[in-house]
């Protein structure tokens, strides 16, 4: 069998659709049937009505399939995206108001926009940028406040106004304000949900949970707060947005649209792997770009791919693509008579989401970080702390984790090391780690300290052995203080020019001034070797 290429062309991104198989239908049916109840619960955890979610999971995932490399891939509303876009769109608008409905749509155009942009710009590559302690950090923090955001109601209590951990606190230390209903079948969707995905992962944990609280909701004397009114019909297309918004809504849909992506990344990454198949980065940002654009134009907000869902595709005997569709139709099909949900209690939503996420909490693996590099594991605690802290702007907490990433990197970057040995009039000087622009200044300093600490030396010897990369402000100070060290009356030999810098050094010390003879016939010997 021809393997498939692991990273294809710009040419290669519109190939041409896969057959839809028997098992797609039934794998697409199957998701179906858990997306509903999901994104019920994902449009409230952004601060929607719960129904905008069955919006955000009709057509996107028919868009997403017209482009999607894996063919496992689901996409629709899932939990970290949606808290995302809740912490965007709460300090701008109330939530659930009508100019808050209309900045969610526009925040998931953003959002479609430049995932779009950068798959049709070849640029796909730029998802594996982001650093694992910042995901590590980010992820655990994200999943706390997504928990805590769901405490209030599965605990059917009203609470004061205030951040998410306030209310949650609230609602833990004031247990007078419980609806005990909305408390045992808040438990009760945990306890089915986790144990169906224990004892098999196609046992549909969240569709059994979910019939039970309609039971529940219709047959009982439910005092607890129950979804209501949702219309029927399809959803409205148009690009009606609050375009005047755009200016406040930019970075946000920016960091979404890259932080986002780092899930649906994962699973074609992953299951590409297990299948030995190839994936494209590119297409799947033309995919997810797609997605949220459909998302935007039917009104709802921010969509993604979910690993769970993938998961229970594969599982369930999706074999292309077009799986993901088949889902979107389901979900179409639907949509006339989605008024059966209005008697679902609210807490088996928040049960749905708690039962989904509450895994993703793992301080554990930030210890690990700091085990093995102390200074990632300290960018991967300040990125989980400032998520608690800045919450619900947790897009800000993203942006300062990358920052501090960046920072750290730079830093052990700047770490030129300078070993000396001085031995009968020879002073060798063997710089180590990598010489590049922002190094130069150390790399000056400690030359200058070795050769002042060594009068009696007649002749300078640089080894680059030890060094990993050479750019061209490196070559540049180098060859400056072999001059100095010339001018000074030593003579300067260049030993063990690493392979990938022999061109650039060759093109910066070989245009020396006479005076250099030791340099010379060194790098040109070199250049025959080769």
């Amino acid at each position: 069998m021809r393997p498939q290429r692991v990273d294809p062309g710009p040419d290669d991104r519109l190939y041409p659709p896969p057959r839809p198989r028997p098992g797609d239908l039934i794998a697409g049916l199957s998701v179906t049937l858990i997306l509903i109840p999901q994104s019920l619960a994902y449009a409230e955890l952004a601060g929607l009505p719960s129904y905008y979610g069955l919006f955000a999971a009709a057509l996107p995932p028919i868009f997403a399939a017209l482009a999607a490399s894996s063919p496992y891939l689901q996409t629709g509303p899932v939990a970290m995206t949606a808290l995302l876009s809740f912490g965007a769109l709460s300090t701008l608008a109330e939530p659930g108001s009508p100019e808050y409905l209309g900045m969610a749509a526009l925040l998931a155009m953003v959002v479609g926009l430049t995932r779009l942009l950068i798959g049709l710009g070849g640029a796909g590559v730029i998802s594996y940028f982001m650093s694992q302690p910042v995901l590590i950090g980010f992820t655990s923090g994200a999943a706390i406040l997504v928990v805590s955001s769901q405490i209030p109601t599965a605990l059917g209590a009203a609470t004061p106004e205030g951040k998410i951990l306030y209310r949650a606190g609230w609602s833990l230390f004031h247990p007078g304000s419980w609806d005990i209903p909305s408390l045992v079948l808040a438990l009760g969707v945990i306890v089915a949900v986790v144990v169906a995905r224990r004892v098999h992962p196609l046992i549909p944990g969240v569709l059994i949970a979910v019939i039970a609280g309609l039971i529940v909701g219709n047959v009982m004397d439910f005092s607890g707060p129950q979804i209501g009114e949702v219309p029927t019909g399809f959803p409205p297309i148009g690009l009606g947005l609050p375009w005047s918004r755009l200016p406040d809504l930019f970075l946000p849909g920016v960091v979404i649209a890259l932080v986002g992506f780092a899930e649906a990344s994962a699973i074609s990454r992953t299951f590409a792997v297990q299948d030995r198949s190839g994936w494209d980065a590119d297409r799947e940002f033309i995919g997810q770009g797609l997605a949220n654009i459909a998302s935007a134009i039917s009104g709802s907000f921010p969509v993604g791919g979910s690993f769970s869902r993938s998961s229970i595709n594969r599982s369930s005997g999706a074999k292309t693509r077009w799986s993901g569709a088949v889902t979107g139709v389901g979900v179409l099909i639907f949509l006339p008579f989605a008024g059966v949900l209005e008697p679902l209690p609210r807490s088996v939503l928040a049960g749905i989401v708690i039962a989904a996420v509450a895994s993703l909490i793992r301080p554990d693996q930030i210890y690990r970080v700091f085990k093995y590099s102390p200074a990632q594991g300290a960018v991967s605690a300040a990125t989980f702390a400032l998520v608690l802290l800045l919450a619900p702007r947790i897009d800000q907490a993203v942006l300062l984790g990358v920052g501090m990433s960046t920072a750290v990197h730079l830093v052990r970057e700047l770490g030129v090391r300078v070993e000396s040995r001085f031995i009968d009039g020879t002073l060798r000087l063997s710089p180590g780690g990598v010489l590049f622009f922002g190094s130069q200044q150390i790399l000056t300093e400690q030359f200058l300290f070795h050769l002042n600490g060594n009068p009696d030396a007649k002749v300078l010897e640089i080894d680059l052995d030890g060094v990993g990369r050479i750019d061209y402000t490196s070559a540049v100070v180098l060859k400056s203080l072999a001059d100095d060290a010339r001018i000074a009356g030593l003579s300067v030999r260049l030993m063990n020019v690493p392979r990938s810098a022999r061109r650039i050094m060759n093109s910066v010390w070989l245009d020396e001034p006479p005076g250099m003879a030791g340099v010379r016939p060194l790098l040109r010997r070199r250049r025959r070797d080769d």
